[in-house]
């Protein structure tokens, strides 16, 4: 398993990362087996937020109540947790999410989370009202390190301007069929092509000159929640074609080779499963740090449909 530093942190993680949002209709077992088969992949990092579950906290109390984390065990893992979704609306305020910090901490039965994210862009957003509440949690030892979810340059910016400690990480949905941060990149200048219109303001690029860790999330998504690509023969046999041939290769399965071509890229990014199969987690982590070559790896995109100029 591939590990990662987040610049400006003492913050060390894999970059392979165990999303729970699905896990509030699991017993004590299988949500226990799920955190074992991570771990004995090599994952540290455990991603959670206030939302997830049939109502808030949900699939961070049932972790907490599962899992039972030693003092020794809670050290040597890395708690994230994400917080602004609000019914019908976002907040970022600084009583919600002081407030919701708190209650995530009771639910998942830990004295801090290692990184807070801000789920999702709030427009309303006031930059001093983050300030405080970061500061609040981050004096009280509540909160270690601070990131967004979703957000752009302009966005984090924004927060900059008020915000004092250093925003490690943004979380974004990334697979090889939904990858516009990359593919506007390679097509840049194309007049005329979807693929070359950027619709996040250069987020990769800002991302590697500012030092943020993206950690993509729906890795085997075909877009918003549509389904998976791997085994879709019918919208992908070229791309699942090629995964086939390159997992015979480096002796993993396809879902190994999606997480690869993620991995394999120079900004360093996590992958966040959201998976409650222990199978797929291990199958996922056996592509933590698989070396895929440049022409493997343009070969994947240019099955996947984008355009390669």
């Amino acid at each position: 398993m591939k590990t990662i530093s987040f610049p400006q942190t003492e913050l060390r993680a894999s970059n392979v990362v165990l999303g729970l949002m699905r896990i509030a209709g699991l017993g004590d077992e299988d949500i226990r087996t799920l955190y074992d088969s991570a771990r004995d992949a090599g994952i540290n990092a455990f991603d959670h937020a206030d939302i997830y579950g049939p109502t808030r906290h949900a699939c961070e109390e049932r972790f907490g109540q599962a899992v039972k984390l030693t003092a020794t065990e809670r050290e040597s893992i890395v708690i994230q947790s994400k917080v602004g979704i609000r019914p019908g609306f976002f907040d970022f305020s600084k009583e919600h999410i002081v407030r919701t910090v708190d209650e995530s901490l009771a639910a998942l039965r830990t004295d801090y989370l290692d990184t807070l994210l801000l789920h999702r862009p709030d427009t309303l957003v006031e930059p001093e009202e983050v300030a405080a509440a970061f500061d609040e949690l981050h004096s009280a030892g509540k909160v270690v390190n601070f990131g967004v979810s979703n957000h752009t340059p302009g966005q984090i910016e924004l927060l900059k301007t008020a915000v004092r400690q250093p925003l490690v990480a943004n979380q974004v949905q990334l697979s090889i069929t939904h990858c516009p941060m990359i593919a506007s990149g390679i097509a840049a200048n194309m007049a005329g092509l979807d693929q070359s219109v950027s619709r996040d303001n250069g987020l990769l690029e800002y991302s590697r000159l500012h030092g943020m860790i993206l950690q993509a999330w729906s890795p085997f998504q075909k877009g918003f929640f549509d389904g998976v690509f791997i085994g879709d023969i019918e919208n992908y046999s070229e791309l699942n074609s090629v995964l086939e041939e390159l997992a015979a290769k480096y002796e993993v399965t396809p879902t190994g080779i999606a997480v690869a071509w993620i991995t394999r890229h120079p900004a360093n990014m996590q992958v966040v499963l959201g998976t409650t199969n222990p199978g797929r987690v291990t199958e996922s982590a056996a592509g933590s740090a698989l070396p895929l070559t440049r022409e493997e790896w343009y070969r994947l995109f240019r099955a996947a449909g984008h355009t390669l100029p």
